[in-house]
Order: C-alpha cells, then structure tokens, then sequence
C-alpha cells in the first residue's frame, strides 16, 4: 500500500502528539500537516494533497461539521473522518450528512483506529465500536419528533426560506392570521422561544429542507 497522507485538525496538542507518536509506529502513514484551529485547513487543502483528513467537531473559530463539508467541497477527493469526544447521535449523523467518511471516539484504541482508517481509504463509511452503538439507538429527541400536518410543514419550509407571514398568506392563499396562527402552534409543538429557534429544531429533525 501507498504512503497515506494524513493531516490532523483539533484544537488540543497534547491529541495532535500522541497520534503523531502512535502513528510512527506504522510507516504507511504520514503526517503531513497539524493545526489546532480550521481556518488554515481550507488553504492547505488547495496547495497540498491530503488523503486523510482527523478532524474534531469542537474547532475554536469554526464548527468542524461545517468545516468537513468545505473540505469535501474544495476537495472532493479528501476523505475526512471525524476524531471526537461528542457522542451525540445527532451529531454523528451530521457529520456523515455534509460528507465525512466516518466518526471515531478520542478513546479508540490504535489498532482500531488504523483499520478504520484503512476502511475509509478502501471506500467504506467507519465507525469506531462505541459510535455503532450509538448510532444504532434512537436518541431522546428522536423519539418525540412533532407531528406536523402538510400545511404546517409547508408554512415551516417557507419560514426557513425567509418569507413573512404576509408573504407567505399571499403565497397560499390565506390570511395573515391563518399563518400567525399556524405559526404559534409550530412554536409551541416545538417548544421554540422564536422563529429562529423553531427553524433549528425543524432542521435538526431533518422536517425541512435548507
């Protein structure tokens, strides 16, 4: 097997060490780069091939799950596997939605680690044992996602797009009221403080579209 480019991204040295030193225990991997925030990540990726991409959720200037879907943007090529503490199912799942290759747990062994990485580069989604496990059980939230009728999820659709209930009444047909009506009983089935939280939660719960 070919040399395995690898750069790593998290914002804790002492992580960013102990793969480099576990990892020269293995010659098929190099360690190309390391930085301990995003915003260098994307300019590295533009003058330097990178196979694999160790990339942590928590970043100090920017979130690591939409880092991964610039990465995957800029190079589609770039296989990025999630490296974190978080272990939030909707995160998971977030992470393989805007293209990352895997997730993996700060405890994973280093055998456990190299196979999933060998697994990635071979084209496979990977995922350390205790993410399976995760992943495989719906998480609280899940199970009391709101039931929304098809005009609520219209009106919902249209809210995210920007739209003001005016807009949005001329557009459907109805009446001012209608909408602030079916708007106040979105914010209550979500129990969302405002329209900006409603449309998070919705997203979250995959109900609309972005």
């Amino acid at each position: 097997m070919n040399k395995i480019d690898i750069l790593i991204v998290d914002d804790h040295p002492v992580v960013i060490e102990g793969l480099k030193m576990m990892m020269k225990e293995h010659p098929i991997f190099n360690i190309i780069k390391n930085f301990t925030s995003g915003s260098e990540v994307l300019h590295c990726i533009k003058s330097n091939k990178v196979d694999i991409i160790l990339l942590d959720v928590n970043l100090p200037d920017i979130n690591g799950i939409e880092l991964c879907r610039k990465i995957k943007k800029i190079s589609s090529d770039t296989i990025v596997i999630m490296f974190s503490n978080r272990f939030e199912r909707n995160i998971v799942m977030q992470c393989i939605q805007n293209g990352a290759s895997g997730y993996l747990l700060k405890n994973i062994s280093i055998e456990e680690l190299i196979d999933c990485i060998k697994g990635a580069i071979s084209g496979n989604i990977v995922f350390c044992k205790e993410t399976k496990e995760i992943i495989g059980k719906p998480s609280e939230s899940e199970l009391n996602i709101p039931r929304l009728t098809k005009r609520e999820k219209q009106i919902l659709q249209l809210l995210a797009s920007g739209k003001t209930s005016i807009n949005i009444a001329e557009e459907l047909f109805l009446s001012p009221l209608t909408i602030d009506t079916h708007r106040k009983n979105l914010l209550q089935k979500f129990k969302a403080k405002n329209s900006t939280e409603l449309i998070t939660f919705a997203l979250q719960y995959h109900l609309i579209e972005k």
